[in-house]
């Protein structure tokens, strides 16, 4: 049976997808972690789903988070 909510393509060996962007984006702003976790989400993927036009979104993502940093917009939260 196909597991659609969490399917082959998120899992590398013992590392799920989810679990790489938590670990990466922690005490980032949200608005950050979410561009750079889709990056890692196309990038982890795109050998199994989508190819090229993974990339091409990881690479849409990521010009995003450049654009936002270059106006000054990038700004990491104090620690808890």
């Amino acid at each position: 049976m196909t597991d659609n909510i969490n399917p082959p393509h998120y899992r590398r060996g013992q590392i799920e997808t989810i679990d790489a962007i938590e670990a990466m984006v922690e005490g980032w702003p949200a608005e950050t972690g979410f561009r750079l976790g889709n990056v890692l989400k196309y990038l982890w993927r795109h050998r199994d789903k989508g190819g090229t036009e993974s990339l091409r979104k990881a690479r849409w993502y990521l010009d995003r988070e450049i654009a936002a940093r270059e106006a000054g917009e990038f700004r990491l939260k104090d620690p808890p």
